[in-house]
């Protein structure tokens, strides 16, 4: 009886998500709009010397993301989710880098209501992306959780930007520094390590640290949600 309540655009759409149209990753990874607001974003933080955090970056988060949910158990829904989350991630640095995960999630939220994502989906996505960035947020459930490890652990040197060496802040040396880096989730043992091998030539261990300390503890927090613990090595020596 409620059904003729609705308008007919409207029928479609709640039939939609009855039959169980799920959203995919592919289809967000190919939307023009989307791509154009990370393009932008990565653009921004260029002109203020920030490392890349372009589609590439992107797309490695969602990758990692889905790969830490797959690993552990997690359905095939909460992995597309976890990916979607992971892509988007950065919107809203098109914005403003300052307060960029909350901007991001408001932007997220006005793209994804143009699609077939239920109501339910949208709200997971958009509370992982404002929840991403250890400044504000904070792990609220498996889809953030994944997001914000997969993004945190990110650590290469091929995100530094192309310049001469000497001018390198110390962003740039930390990730410069990394020759080799391995994210491994360990499911029976429930443990996500991320092992890192880094030129202490280029970054001293202090340098490390002093970057990446609240990251890793807030990865720390987000493996507890799943369930897990995080560890971190580097060269060979456990760090945390």
């Amino acid at each position: 009886m409620q059904w003729t309540q609705y308008r007919d655009s409207d029928q479609k759409s709640c039939a939609g998500i009855k039959k169980g149209i799920i959203l995919k990753y592919k289809e967000i990874a190919n939307n023009k709009e989307i791509n154009a607001y990370l393009k932008k974003g990565n653009e921004n933080l260029g002109q203020l010397g920030f490392t890349d955090h372009s589609q590439a970056h992107c797309v490695q988060v969602a990758h990692q993301a889905g790969k830490i949910l797959k690993r552990l158990g997690y359905s095939e829904h909460e992995i597309e989710l976890a990916k979607i989350a992971g892509y988007m991630h950065d919107i809203g640095n098109a914005i403003n880098r300052n307060h960029h995960a909350e901007y991001g999630a408001l932007l997220a939220n006005d793209l994804l209501k143009d699609t077939n994502m239920s109501l339910e989906d949208r709200v997971t996505v958009i509370s992982a992306i404002g929840n991403h960035d250890e400044s504000t947020g904070s792990p609220e459930d498996v889809i953030s959780a994944a997001l914000i490890i997969a993004d945190k652990t990110d650590v290469r040197r091929s995100r530094v930007r192309q310049k001469e060496r000497a001018a390198f802040d110390i962003h740039d040396r930390v990730n410069y520094a990394v020759t080799d880096s391995k994210l491994k989730i360990d499911e029976e043992k429930s443990v996500i390590a991320l092992n890192l091998q880094i030129d202490e030539n280029i970054c001293s261990m202090y340098d490390y640290f002093e970057i990446f300390l609240e990251r890793m503890m807030f990865c720390r927090k987000s493996a507890e949600i799943l369930g897990s613990t995080f560890k971190l090595t580097v060269n060979g020596r456990k760090v945390l």
